[in-house]
């Protein structure tokens, strides 16, 4: 049995909105059924970022494919404590915004706990809200997702198994995960409303969703120990619980990341390797220096038998690690090396490097950029948003009030500069969490972001005209929510690369990007080369494109097909391109649960690579940059 590690039933499928889709699903079935049986079906709804495209697919089942929601009651797991309904972060708010305003459910059967009590108000109102509940008949199926830290609903870790709906003290990991929905983390409430874990328990069937970077805290959940320490792991005791994953928040479950001990396996040479790196890291060993012991008793004796001689095996992944480091990202010229990354010809080739926001080429491969660069070949960089949402307010007023006294300084009628700067002053003065900033304070935003990016590719030394910033239409929406990719994102993408034809793209891979531009700008880079290569151009069957990660997590070495190595210098000329970005330093305003400034974690997880190399025998050096190559 593949799963036979999982305590909790999975359903894994290939994308968040696949999942979400699966969800919404197994609801509609759900108020079909009872419509059915001219019974109502109560509800339990969860907030946050993980179940919004749920609801957009419930929302698009009730227009287009007429499912009514007339018989349904809700409940809700949630509330902060203390905060007015009408506030745009309430869940009130959050869940009136994102489902109830676009469905037909009587607004009598919709329950969420209430902020707005005084605390001795709030204690009556929970066993009221318990009441409400069992009066309704009970919970038929309730929705969650997971915490960084395993919480569910808001019963953080410790909650006890017996806890009921209550007012309780919130974590400050889950503080700093929420506080992109506020000004800034001492806004966010320290208290919420939350059902218990026996609230949650009693419900029928529980279906829990988690995508992208919840892998590690869900494969505790489904196969660690049950402990109040991790909350959701009380969920295996539950006899009706599927966990509805994506493929990145199920690849620590065993049966991926250690397939050989779930069943049979095919060994492939990217197996060996995965199972032989996994097992030095283990056993904390240079790859040559395991043994045949080291293999059975690791649950790595069919590999044996298959493979034979533990050194042979040991060898042959050595050599697969040592032949993926490389000082030559672009091919080493002169040279015949057919183990190498890249080709050595042609020489020099002609390079995009995709950036999503205009810092990712710098933090996520800065050293790659600069050895490129370096080294001859013909590099440009295509900045594929305006990344403008991620500017601070404060540095608007800052650089108006520079060119309105630059103009000044100069004699320069500095009339409607003033007039912006005030305009800009006033709004933001008045500019209340989450509302859309005005479209000349967006573009001037993008024009700090440009600046700062302009700034960047001239450290690194490249000339005029070699950096392209796209603009790609699906991110001006002037919200964290961006608009799917669209045709004219990936017509403006085709054009730009039918024009440079390149021999190299890099592209972020790094899909863990909380608001999901990453996944759109890969998605706009691959669906224009495999339209280029449907057409017919010869050239693009000579374009290799290379993936990236850095801004918020890095490729599993075992994966790692090109590590670039970075001296001490590199490391610190690296950083220094980073501060370029000035607007990105100290605060960045959506940064996720990671506390670390943008350049710190780059080091930290180039500085990491580096040790694990060396930790498998290979050589020392201060950081890497890591690549996965990507086949289309």
């Amino acid at each position: 049995m593949v799963d036979s590690f999982e305590k909790i039933p999975v359903e894994i499928l290939p994308t968040p909105q696949a999942g979400s889709s699966y969800a919404a699903k197994q609801i509609a079935e759900l108020i079909k059924q009872k419509q059915k049986e001219n019974q109502p079906c109560v509800l339990g709804l969860a907030t946050g970022s993980t179940p919004i495209m749920m609801y957009k697919e419930l929302i698009r089942l009730h227009k287009e494919e007429g499912l009514s929601f007339k018989n349904v009651i809700t409940f809700n797991l949630d509330e902060y404590f203390p905060i007015k309904r009408d506030e745009y972060q309430s869940y009130w708010s959050f869940m009136h915004r994102n489902l109830f305003d676009h469905i037909d459910i009587d607004p009598k059967n919709i329950h969420v706990p209430n902020g707005e009590l005084t605390k001795e108000e709030a204690k009556q109102h929970c066993i009221q809200y318990e009441q409400m509940i069992d009066d309704a008949g009970g919970l038929d199926l309730q929705v969650l997702g997971i915490g960084n830290n395993g919480h569910i609903g808001f019963n953080e870790p410790g909650a006890s198994i017996f806890s009921k709906t209550r007012l309780t003290n919130l974590d400050n990991n889950t503080r700093v995960a929420n506080s992109r929905e506020f000004q800034n983390i001492s806004k966010v409430p320290r208290l919420a409303l939350t059902m218990g874990i026996s609230t949650i328990m009693k419900a029928k069937r529980i279906l829990l969703m988690a995508w992208g970077l919840k892998a590690q805290i869900v494969a505790k959940a489904v196969e660690g120990y049950v402990t109040e320490h991790v909350p959701a792991s009380i969920l295996q005791q539950h006899n009706n619980c599927t966990f509805i994953l994506d493929e990145q928040a199920a690849s620590e479950l065993t049966r991926f990341k250690w397939p050989w001990l779930s069943g049979e396996i095919e060994w492939s040479p990217i197996m060996i390797k995965r199972a032989v790196v996994n097992l030095a890291l283990k056993l904390e060993k240079p790859v040559l220096s395991l043994t045949t012991f080291d293999y059975n008793e690791n649950g790595l004796g069919d590999l044996l038998v298959e493979k034979g001689d533990a050194y042979e095996i040991n060898l042959q992944v050595f050599y697969l690690l040592r032949d993926s480091i490389t000082g030559w990202p672009g091919g080493k010229p002169n040279a015949h090396l057919p183990a190498h990354p890249e080709r050595s010809k042609p020489y020099p080739k002609r390079v995009i490097i995709f950036s999503p926001h205009p810092d990712d080429d710098i933090i996520s491969m800065g050293g790659t950029f600069m050895r490129l660069h370096d080294q001859g070949h013909e590099v440009h960089v295509a900045y594929q948003t305006s990344g403008n949402i991620a500017v601070t307010d404060e540095f608007v007023t800052r650089f108006i009030d520079f060119a309105v006294g630059f103009e000044g300084l100069f004699n320069i009628d500095n009339e409607k500069s003033s007039e912006i700067l005030a305009e800009a002053q006033n709004f933001l003065a008045s500019k209340q969490p989450q509302q859309i900033d005005t479209s000349e304070i967006r573009a001037i935003k993008g024009l700090i972001r440009r600046g700062e990016a302009k700034a960047t590719c001239r450290y690194v030394g490249l000339p005029e005209g070699r950096w392209h910033f796209q603009n790609l239409p699906f991110y001006e929406t002037g919200s964290i929510e961006k608009n799917p990719m669209g045709e004219e994102d990936v017509k403006l993408t085709i054009e730009l690369l039918r024009k440079i034809k390149p021999h190299q793209v890099y592209c972020a891979g790094d899909l863990a990007d909380p608001h999901g531009t990453h996944k759109v700008c890969l998605d706009v880079v691959i669906e224009s080369l495999k339209r280029i290569k449907a057409a017919g151009d010869d050239w693009v069957n000579d374009c290799w494109m290379w993936l990236y990660k850095g801004a918020w997590q890095e490729w599993d070495i075992a994966d790692i097909e090109m590590a670039i190595p970075m001296s001490p210098d590199q490391v610190m000329k690296k950083r220094n391109g980073i501060f370029i970005h000035q607007s990105q330093k100290d605060t960045v305003p959506f940064q996720g649960s990671d506390n670390r400034e943008f350049w710190q974690r780059a080091e930290d997880r180039n500085a990491n690579t580096a040790n694990l190399y060396a930790a498998l025998g290979l050589t020392r050096y201060a950081a890497m940059e890591a690549f996965v190559r990507w086949k289309y």
